[in-house]
């Protein structure tokens, strides 16, 4: 959440009607002076979809509920070294 806030402060969302802008780079110093700094002019809305997701996982729980039960995911955190109340 408090990179969704920040994306908000740096008016990512400013000129976008699909959201917050999918490309930038706050090193690069925006013609306009923006804090965000450069901006991609393209819209892209692949990165809409996992947002949503997270915002929802952070609301509910839901989603890492629902990998914790995936046999795929419970062997691979096994294997990275995860353990305890995590799985």
């Amino acid at each position: 959440m408090s990179a969704l806030r920040h994306f908000h402060e740096i008016d990512l969302h400013e000129g976008n009607p699909y959201g917050f802008t999918a490309s930038f780079n706050p090193t690069i110093a925006a013609a306009d002076g923006r804090p965000c700094g450069w901006v991609s002019p393209d819209h892209v809305g692949i990165n809409q979809g996992p947002i949503t997701l997270m915002i929802e996982n952070y609301r509910s729980g839901f989603l890492w509920r629902l990998m914790r039960c995936v046999p795929a995911i419970i062997a691979g955190l096994h294997r990275a070294g995860f353990s305890g109340g995590c799985l």
